[in-house]
């Protein structure tokens, strides 16, 4: 039975489509970009597109669409897309250009010395465009499934 209302839930599915094709984009994008594989996307934040963005922006309009756009549930999905989207090219790329900047002093201080050299993860946030991209997507996955199945 609940496998059942799992499986017919349009905006849970809406969600993870969006969200599994951002993961699955980011191998491409990268190989455009930098002209070099990297299977590590699938797995990693950052990159582009931003699945966090396109998750909580085929949640918010699949939402709209299919409960209306003037319910409190749509007021509390647009309400975290909003959070989301701002942490993703916000807080996040700032944290991102720190480990970036921290790696470089540890990498000029210490150079042959003994002392760990692990780098801390730079790619934690998201450019303005990947956001955009990820919204872009989530729009089009929504409004797809929807345009589909309603």
């Amino acid at each position: 039975m609940i496998w059942n209302q799992l499986i017919t839930n349009r905006i849970l599915i809406a969600a993870l489509v969006a969200w599994i094709l951002a993961q699955f984009l980011k191998v491409p994008f990268q190989f455009l970009l930098h002209h070099k594989v990297n299977w590590g996307m699938w797995m990693s934040t950052g990159g582009m597109p931003s699945s966090h963005s396109s998750l909580v922006t085929a949640t918010m309009l699949a939402v709209g669409l299919y409960d209306g756009f003037n319910t409190p549930v749509f007021a509390v999905a647009l309400a975290l897309a909003m959070v989301v989207l701002y942490d993703a090219a916000g807080v996040r790329r700032q944290a991102g250009m720190h480990a970036e900047r921290i790696n470089m002093i540890i990498n000029e201080l210490f150079s042959g010395q003994p002392i760990s050299e692990e780098n801390l993860k730079e790619v934690l946030g998201h450019t303005p465009i990947e956001v955009i991209g990820g919204v872009f997507l989530g729009v089009v996955v929504s409004w797809g499934i929807w345009n589909f199945w309603h």
